[in-house]
């Protein structure tokens, strides 16, 4: 009973912990208001779960599938960053030193904080249920209200995936390096692998045997898809049920709908879903040995470890602007960025610079887009430096401080997403001057938008995920960053991006540090 009572002791403490934030309600609303999007009517010929371009009729065992299978992929992706960070807080704040102090085991507490991932996702749920139940009513496609068939495919199918995200947050918060941006970036591949190509695996189409087995994949999309594959040619003979498409999709003609009025599943499918939510809790418990070595490597280490490199040559090319006041700052900016990277960044800034030279359009755009990814940290963590190292009482006190930081921080982050494509733009500005003209606005917007989400939301995060589903997006063609083949529309939102971020930046970076006083301030504390 003791180790139970202090394993509820330290997953309601996070608890606390996230709820008292202004940040997590405003989160929790956002993602209520982006669940109302899973629900488009008929009339708008538009799917958020379609089969075959189809979907069943908003019934409440329709809507908790629909529900499960968007949480259990995009969520089990983006709850990564809304809960990660627990154990890093513990370790950099001198707590666990005394939490180590008591009877507590080293698997309870990472067990406790597993648990403490699985209640906020609960609450995420809960809210999400909710849209669901009102979804239902003001549809009112099939008003006949089920809450056992709403909630079962959550709990089948949603939680076992957020199982499997609620480890890899704790994993990523155990290792040093993935502590950061570096993890950031990361888990989005993780997550691909893990939740998206593990479906290629017990694909029913394809396979025989994973029509067979209770296993499947962690976001259960396989599973669904072997019950529509089975259930769905009586209900709706027309409709191809191998073709499940996850996301907001407009269709050129009206949606076909059909009755789903309850999903069945056997004992032995929700064995199977029980196994995910088992292996994530004992790969967690396997993290206990390394839990010391983890809590030992904390920001307070770091700079020793990391004491710079000389860089000879970046002070003579930086002696010119050290003529004038301004530009001593801005010197000294970039010094202090470029010195503090490591072998590895030179190392591929150089290899993606001879990539650029002379290379084909789509391997150009991916050697630019790494080029921007290794230096993500910078664009989003310069301006939140005094507020990450508790600087800020010091450095502000210089007079015209605020300003004279946010010129040289936005100059020099700039500069280096400039610096990073300069063989793209100087190869292109000689055969594609247009192209070369986007390629610029493009890093200009780059750095501005990880500088003013930076400055808005008190947090790297949002800028991070918000780069690395572009960056997924630009290797594919798509999106603002595949500067070579941008749409006029794209075009003019390219451009204006650069003097929309400037704008909000300025109007923003005042609050970072804590300037500002009245309910702004007391927001910005929370």
């Amino acid at each position: 009973m003791e180790s139970l009572r202090r394993f509820i002791a330290i997953a309601l403490a996070d608890l606390r912990e996230r709820t008292r934030s202004v940040r997590f309600w405003l989160v929790l609303a956002i993602v209520a208001a982006l669940t109302w999007l899973c629900f488009p009517s008929a009339e708008s010929q538009q799917l958020a779960l379609g089969i075959g371009g189809a979907r069943g009729r908003y019934s409440s065992a329709w809507a908790g599938l629909t529900l499960a299978l968007m949480y259990s992929t995009l969520l089990a992706w983006m709850g990564f960053y809304l809960v990660r960070g627990t154990l890093v807080r513990d370790f950099d704040s001198r707590v666990w030193q005394l939490l180590v102090a008591t009877p507590m085991t080293r698997a309870g507490y990472l067990l406790a904080k597993w648990a403490s991932h699985m209640v906020v996702f609960c609450v995420v749920l809960a809210a999400g249920l909710l849209v669901g139940v009102v979804a239902q009513w003001v549809r009112a496609e099939d008003r006949a209200f089920d809450l056992v068939q709403m909630v079962k495919p959550v709990l089948l199918l949603t939680l076992p995936s957020l199982a499997v995200t609620a480890f890899f947050a704790i994993a990523f918060d155990m290792v040093p390096v993935l502590r950061r941006t570096a993890g950031n970036v990361l888990y989005f591949f993780v997550w691909v692998f893990v939740f998206a190509a593990m479906v290629t695996t017990f694909n029913p189409e394809e396979s025989a045997w994973a029509r067979q087995t209770m296993l499947s994949d962690p976001s259960g999309i396989t599973l669904v898809q072997r019950d529509l594959m089975r259930t769905l040619p009586a209900l709706a003979p027309a409709v191809e049920a191998n073709q499940i498409n996850i996301g907001l999709t407009q269709l050129d003609r009206p949606v076909t709908l059909f009755e789903w009025t309850q999903w069945w599943v056997g004992w032995g499918d929700v064995a199977g879903r029980l196994l995910w939510v088992l292996a994530a809790m004992g790969a967690t418990v396997a993290l206990a040995p390394a839990l010391n070595w983890a809590a030992s490597r904390t920001t307070a280490t770091q700079p020793a470890a990391r004491p710079g490199r000389r860089l000879r040559w970046l002070d003579r090319l930086l002696r010119p602007l050290e003529a004038f006041n301004a530009g001593r700052l801005l010197a000294s900016e970039l010094r202090l960025m470029l010195r503090q990277r490591r072998l590895w960044w030179w190392i591929t800034l150089l290899a993606c610079w001879g990539v650029q030279i002379g290379a084909p359009a789509p391997v150009q755009t991916g050697a630019v887009i790494v080029a921007w990814m290794i230096s993500l940290d910078l664009f989003a963590r310069s301006l939140l430096r005094e507020r990450e190292t508790g600087t800020a009482a010091l450095v502000m006190t210089a007079a015209h401080a605020s300003a004279r930081l946010l010129s040289a921080r936005t100059l020099a982050c700039v500069i280096i997403a400039a610096l990073s494509v300069w063989p793209a733009l100087v190869n292109l500005a000689m055969h594609s001057p247009p192209v070369a003209l986007n390629l610029l606005l493009v890093a200009l917007g780059v750095a501005l938008s990880g500088l003013a989400l930076a400055a808005l939301c008190r947090s790297p995060r949002p800028y991070e995920l918000a780069m690395v589903l572009l960056a997924y997006l630009g290797v594919q063609g798509a999106g603002p960053l595949a500067f070579h083949a941008a749409s006029p529309g794209m075009g003019w939102a390219v451009g204006l991006a650069p003097v929309v971020c400037l704008a909000l930046l300025v109007l923003a970076w005042p609050g970072v540090n804590g300037q500002q006083s009245g309910a702004e301030g007391a927001f910005i504390s929370s």
